[in-house]
């Protein structure tokens, strides 16, 4: 089975609505198992992935983003677009309104935040200078204005760890380095896909402005709320891009990484290593002339 489109679902977007024709895959990767759904949208076949499981179980520092990703790698996946309930540190960005960031900054503290661990198969290193796939953007950006959505076509996402949220002075300094939005699942996700060479794009949803901003106390329910108030929105958001979305289009981010990659049409899922250097030197590739 070849899947080449896949939707993340973050806080508030649990259920593949947009979908017909449901199916459950469990999916076997170096990093664990992982569950998720395929259906199909208008005769294409399209992954839906919920990131905090069900019920909304795993908080965003366990979310296992590794296994999540390699997941669709491994089905065959090259273009990702997740959602992202987020607190707006922009006073232009309000709620209700939808942010294609184009940016991103890492406070992150814990979790794995790559495929590429060194050790035998070398060290790689892989450009983010522009992390969100410009193409997928683009099109998220083209769907919206038709549904006359309220948006804004560049962002820039700091991503905390988390569960708890930020406090006012987190936020002034976040502000200061140049942060509209802050969310706590971002990182590695945007990374990880990168490294996967798989087109990734957040559309991020604005519930609520942030701490020491908000006139009152953050809670979960009003993100919950913000995002059920906005369900057919980003329903509607996300379908009309997919149809947008050529599956076999080829891209910059599907080369973010030389050399060889894993996934059925790549090496038949034989490394989990994501390409590049360590990727050749798995493989009984050639080393670089730079590192002979």
């Amino acid at each position: 089975m070849t899947v080449r489109i896949a939707l993340i679902g973050g806080t508030g977007v649990y259920d593949p609505a947009v979908l017909s024709d449901l199916r459950e895959e469990h999916v076997t990767t170096p990093y664990g198992d992982v569950g998720l759904k395929v259906g199909r949208l208008e005769g294409r076949e399209v992954a839906f992935m919920a990131r905090h499981g069900q019920g909304h179980s795993v908080p965003p520092h366990l979310v296992n983003y590794r296994a999540n990703i390699m997941a669709l790698k491994q089905l065959g996946v090259r273009s990702i677009l997740a959602t992202a309930a987020v607190g707006s540190l922009n006073l232009d960005m309000e709620p209700g309104d939808f942010v294609f960031c184009d940016q991103f900054l890492d406070f992150t503290k814990s979790r794995a935040q790559t495929f590429f661990e060194g050790g035998p198969g070398g060290v790689v290193h892989v450009d983010m200078t522009e992390p969100y796939c410009p193409e997928l953007r683009a099109l998220l950006g083209k769907v919206a204005v038709a549904l006359k959505a309220a948006v804004h076509p560049i962002g820039t996402y700091a991503v905390t760890e988390g569960p708890r949220f930020e406090s006012p002075a987190e936020i002034r300094m976040l502000r200061q380095l140049g942060a509209d939005l802050a969310g706590m699942t971002g990182v590695p996700e945007v990374v990880l896909a990168r490294e996967a060479e798989i087109c990734y794009a957040t559309v991020c949803m604005v519930t609520n402005f942030a701490a020491g901003i908000s006139p009152h106390r953050l809670t979960h329910e009003e993100v919950l709320k913000a995002m059920q108030m906005n369900a057919a929105k980003i329903c509607s958001l996300i379908a009309g891009t997919v149809l947008l979305i050529d599956p076999e289009r080829k891209c910059l981010c599907h080369e973010a990484v030389r050399g060889p990659v894993a996934g059925p049409d790549n090496n038949g899922g034989r490394s989990a290593v994501v390409g590049g250097r360590a990727g050749a030197r798995n493989l009984g590739g050639a080393v670089p002339e730079e590192e002979r």
